[in-house]
């Protein structure tokens, strides 16, 4: 135990993560189950108002900050980068345990505020319920997730350097496979945008616990202020948790369409187009704030635009299986799944940025349910086929695939049954964060609550026979999915410094040779080539 807790092995502390995330998965799921019962039925027959808008505080807050923003990077990037670049770690390995330690802190001093009375605010922490209605626990929850921002520059910083500094020979930039340049990307909005959350919060603080007029507009402050701050930086966020699914799905889906991404290069283009437009898009959270209209169409322009590079990449995914050679393994089946999910977040998107719709469904289920189709159906459908994707790289194990394809698809349509019928119930009118609503309602709210039953049994069941495969699954060879890239040119699991010879790249990414038919039936003599050279 002592070994992993001072570990710098990038892939140890990867699995750290794991452990950690996993834990505050369940909590935040936990919280969204008792929200699922209390709705059930349009009384509050299971919860107080004040116990509602608690679960709903801890379910957001814990959900956004302790599990979708470091879920893909601190996880599989924390073991994936160095290896798809050929380095044998980290650039600053302390650091990165570093950043674990911190994120633990954090999460401890969350968990404290909920013992201790829990927070009732919503997980944005909103003036002026923060600053004069809450009770002062929400000091203890702003200071928790402001050491898990510092936790995710930590990271970023690393991840930033790892990519400029420990590249393998040959390995320009045009060659990274696209979950590099995802995690890339990523990293430069966590380091330029985190801190402008970290500062949000501490004026929370410093008005809270020292009276400074920051807010307040009796006292000359400016309560619109802090929406500013937190929207410039949580907007962003989004694209924190996103961007990395981004590069997960391309990984998949290449592999088993057995073709190269199409537009590879178009794809990188939008990543960074996509991680610099997301800074200035923060004002269509806005639209019913008081703004000025000539700001909120200036938004509204922008997060049209921002739309853009993210249809790019869906229709170059469709362009990649077009003609490809498509196998069906479970990795498959959750990279599809999250196309389409991502899709149907995507075009609703469309609907928010349109300033007039925007006003009618403000803090309505409508939002609650594209946030949700982006951010849980996306980021957290891809992590889970990442996870099966690299299983066999992380344990040396294969896990029983008819089983995580019947996860994969109940994944899909159980995540359609509990949030679908929120897009419904929000344009019909249903406002979010009540536990009372009209009894014509119910019919939706059951759905949605029989949904998210089948839904948590899509994300339980994986944690069963993933467990399973560690003691009892078939040994995985180095390549079991015949896939290109430098994590396949090792062993699995990969040794203490990943390769026991550098390797050297001199090809393209993603060559899949047209007579390839799928996993175990490639003719990639480079590849392997290569693969002896990274041997």
């Amino acid at each position: 135990m002592a070994s992993w807790l001072g570990t710098t092995d990038h892939k140890r502390v990867a699995l750290l993560y794991m452990a950690t995330l996993l834990g505050f998965f369940c909590i935040g799921g936990f919280a969204a189950a008792a929200i699922r019962l209390e709705l059930f039925t349009p009384a509050a027959d299971v919860m107080t108002p004040d116990a509602y808008n608690r679960m709903f505080t801890l379910h957001g807050t814990v959900m956004v900050w302790f599990f979708l923003v470091p879920s893909i990077p601190n996880t599989l990037g924390n073991f994936l980068l160095p290896l798809m670049i050929g380095a044998r770690d980290l650039a600053f390995p302390r650091l990165n345990l570093f950043s674990w330690y911190l994120f633990v802190s954090a999460g401890l001093l969350l968990l404290l505020s909920l013992l201790l009375g829990g927070v009732d605010t919503g997980w944005t922490f909103y003036t002026p319920f923060s600053t004069m209605f809450s009770n002062g626990y929400v000091m203890l929850a702003a200071l928790a997730v402001i050491v898990a921002g510092f936790s995710s520059i930590a990271t970023g910083l690393n991840f930033i350097a790892t990519v400029h500094m420990l590249r393998a020979p040959g390995m320009h930039w045009f060659r990274l496979p696209l979950l590099v340049w995802a995690i890339y990307g990523t990293s430069l909005v966590m380091v330029l945008a985190t801190p402008v959350l970290s500062a949000s919060l501490l004026l929370i603080v410093a008005e809270r616990a020292f009276g400074l007029p920051v807010f307040d507009p009796a006292q000359g402050g400016d309560p619109l202020l802090f929406q500013h701050l937190f929207w410039f930086y949580s907007h962003p966020a989004v694209y924190i948790m996103i961007l990395p699914a981004f590069g997960v799905i391309s990984e998949i889906v290449t592999c088993f369409a057995r073709r190269r991404v199409f537009g590879y290069r178009f794809m990188v283009y939008a990543i960074l187009w996509i991680a610099l437009v997301g800074f200035l898009v923060w004002g269509h959270h806005m639209f019913v704030s008081g703004q000025s209209l000539f700001a909120s169409m200036a938004f509204s322009f922008l997060s049209f635009v921002i739309a853009v590079p993210s249809a790019i990449k869906v229709f170059n995914w469709t362009f990649t299986l077009y003609r490809g050679q498509i196998t069906f393994e479970a990795p498959m089946f959750y990279a599809l799944g999250f196309i389409g999910l991502f899709t149907i977040g995507g075009l609703t998107g469309l609907f928010l940025a349109a300033i007039p719709i925007d006003v009618h469904v403000t803090d309505t289920y409508f939002v609650v349910a594209h946030f949700h189709f982006i951010m849980v159906g996306g980021a957290v459908t891809a992590l889970y086929g990442g996870l099966h994707f690299w299983w066999p790289k992380l344990t040396g194990r294969m896990y029983p695939e008819s089983w995580a394809r019947l996860a994969g698809l109940t994944m899909f349509f159980g995540f359609v049954f509990t949030f679908f019928p929120m897009f419904v119930m929000g344009f019909a009118g249903m406002p979010r964060r009540y536990q009372v609503y009209p009894p014509e309602f119910q019919a939706w709210n059951v759905m949605s609550s029989s949904g998210a039953v089948l839904l948590a049994a899509a994300y339980l069941l994986p944690i069963g026979y993933l467990t399973w495969s560690l003691f009892f699954g078939r040994r995985a060879g180095d390549d079991p999915w015949d896939a290109t890239g430098l994590e396949w040119r090792t062993a699995s699991p990969p040794p203490r410094e990943n390769f026991f010879e550098l390797p050297v790249v001199d090809e393209e990414p993603y060559l899949y040779h047209p007579e390839a038919t799928g996993p175990h039936h490639s003719a990639r003599e480079p590849h392997r080539n290569q693969g002896r050279n990274a041997r």
